[in-house]
């Protein structure tokens, strides 16, 4: 196999696996009924006039099961922390005792969870779209190669290649996808 075609396969598995990477990410975002500090991952404050991520303005921690503790660098950003919380509309209400902020998560109706079923797989969807986008991109490339000598043959073994990955990193997703179904369906 020529070595063009081998940096088409090596790019190819570095965005896939970036692919997999960003929908493995989204779907920690989604609760599964028990606290998990990533729930609050996109939550920006507004810190000083700059909107920055909670993570960089506060520590995130998880006591128990039920309950996220955020504890601020400093304590005039309370406030901001609190109104960003219930502006990032997750369902959960903040509780400010004037040194930390604590949330109870309470726990999922069998309909919010179906309804959290839906949203991973819709996710895990959006990551396989990617993944094919990808293969059409990476196999439009390998088509382009033939004016730079490559044969027909290392082609067709090219596209081959890019369709195993698809497949494998696709098998990826699904994994993922139903990792946090029976995440979100456990009581």
């Amino acid at each position: 196999m020529s070595e063009l075609i081998k940096k088409q396969l090596t790019d190819a598995k570095s965005l896939m696996e970036k692919a997999v990477d960003h929908c493995d990410n989204e779907l920690g975002k989604i609760r599964a009924g028990k606290a998990n500090p990533a729930m609050l991952d996109g939550i920006v404050v507004d810190y000083y006039g700059s909107p920055t991520p909670l993570s960089q303005v506060g520590s995130v921690n998880t006591p128990d099961a039920k309950t996220i503790v955020i504890q601020p660098w400093e304590k005039s950003l309370l406030g901001p922390i609190e109104k960003a919380i219930m502006e990032a509309n997750l369902g959960v209400n903040p509780q400010n005792d004037g040194v930390i902020i604590r949330i109870n998560v309470p726990p999922l109706t069998e309909e919010r969870r179906r309804d959290l079923v839906k949203k991973a797989k819709s996710e895990g969807e959006n990551g396989k779209v990617t993944v094919r986008n990808i293969r059409k991109d990476i196999n439009d490339k390998i088509r382009k190669l033939k004016a730079e000598g490559v044969s027909e043959d290392e082609m067709k073994t090219g596209e081959a290649e890019v369709q195993k990955l698809v497949d494998a990193y696709i098998t990826k997703v699904d994994q993922l996808i139903a990792a946090k179904e029976k995440d979100i369906m456990t009581v």
